[in-house]
């Protein structure tokens, strides 16, 4: 599979030396197309915010992590990177996402759009 940026050798050394390699993965790749971002309520930095209020699930604001990249085609407009928190966030909210893979972290020239930087330290906790 395919990234908008290539993944770093430690990204590499990870695949390859994981036993248990879904767990080594921390971000779902999302691809969103020209029609998805039309819509502002597909952009998580717009949305998310409102809904976790609105289910008083503010709490989950320390734990989530979305960053996104513009990508290089039309049906992958936008890419966002989310950790398990945003994605099941995200699906809660009844997107559905195009799942186009997994990384270890996002790329090395994507944004953080919401919530806190990626963290070892904070994957550790959450374990």
């Amino acid at each position: 599979m395919e990234y908008p940026s290539n993944p770093t050798s430690n990204d590499l050394l990870l695949r390859l030396a994981s036993d248990r390699p879904q767990e080594a993965m921390n971000y779902t790749v999302i691809a969103q197309s020209a029609a998805d971002v039309q819509d502002i309520q597909n952009a998580p930095s717009v949305s998310m915010g409102p809904y976790l209020i609105a289910s008083e699930q503010t709490r989950l604001l320390t734990t989530l992590s979305i960053y996104s990249l513009r990508g290089n085609s039309r049906e992958q407009v936008r890419m966002l990177y989310m950790n398990a928190t945003a994605l099941r966030i995200w699906k809660d909210m009844g997107k559905q996402p195009k799942i186009v893979g997994t990384q270890h972290r996002p790329a090395h020239t994507a944004l953080l759009s919401f919530g806190v930087p990626f963290s070892d330290k904070q994957l550790s906790m959450i374990r």
